[in-house]
């Protein structure tokens, strides 16, 4: 019997052994699952964080391209066609024109700089944020200076024509300059390719800036065929007899 009792009491000691040895066994394994389950969930947050800023960087890019890369630009080129009007609808159509695109084009660049400062580290360690800040204040500068336009013939009109041009100029300029740099800035930051983006900016460029050039020698070449027009005149006229001039002057009916 108290072999027995004795039997009984070593089970029981080697059940409470056990039961002591998978205990923590299992509150390991639990936090184990646990820990796996908390990082799972950080790196699905960290997916979801990377993506979203991923697509604030691209509509930043877009919002920048379409106002300093597309919309000043052609504003530009609008208000160099009305350059030839002296008055009238034409005049009045060009300048309106020229004042929606650079209206348009300060909004946008509003919308991504307030994205910028919301949604980036602006750290300013890069040629791309200290460009982008100057190019914030100097777009707000020159709409301002639209805004104050003098009238055509007072004395202010010059000097506020030359800054308005130099400032118009530096801003598209720079404009461009920072789109690029800011596609090198989204590979570095991305790893992503922007190849095709390069190419279809750089030719956008390339046919805004041949427009620009040909602007200026537009004029000199219509001239070029009135006087090639005249000169064919003139040789005609000389080369033409008394009588055969007779012979083409209408004559009265009878």
């Amino acid at each position: 019997m108290l072999f027995l009792q004795n039997k009984k009491f070593s089970f029981s000691i080697l059940f409470l052994l056990l039961l002591l040895t998978f205990q923590p066994l299992s509150s390991s394994q639990q936090l184990k699952k646990n820990v796996e389950f908390n990082t799972s969930k950080k790196d699905h947050c960290q997916k979801q964080i990377s993506a979203s800023l991923l697509f604030d960087i691209t509509l930043h890019g877009f919002l920048l391209w379409a106002s300093m890369g597309f919309l000043m630009p052609v504003g530009i080129l609008v208000i160099r066609m009305s350059n030839r009007e002296q008055c009238g609808r034409r005049l009045k159509f060009y300048f309106y024109i020229h004042t929606i695109l650079q209206i348009l084009s300060v909004l946008l660049v509003t919308a991504g700089a307030v994205m910028s400062i919301k949604k980036f580290n602006n750290a300013f360690n890069n040629n791309h944020q200290r460009i982008g800040i100057g190019l914030y204040g100097m777009i707000w500068l020159q709409a301002l200076i639209g805004i104050v336009r003098p009238k055509r013939g007072s004395r202010t009109r010059s000097l506020w024509f030359f800054i308005h041009w130099m400032l118009g100029t530096a801003v598209s300029l720079l404009g461009v300059f920072n789109v690029y740099s800011g596609l090198f800035a989204y590979h570095e930051k991305t790893s992503r390719r922007i190849r095709i983006w390069t190419i279809i900016f750089t030719v956008e460029i390339s046919l805004i800036s041949f427009f620009y050039l040909f602007q200026d020698k537009l004029e000199y070449i219509q001239k070029q065929g009135v006087i090639l027009g005249s000169d064919l005149v003139t040789s005609t006229d000389q080369g033409l007899s008394p009588n055969d001039k007779q012979k083409e002057l209408p004559t009265d009916p009878c």
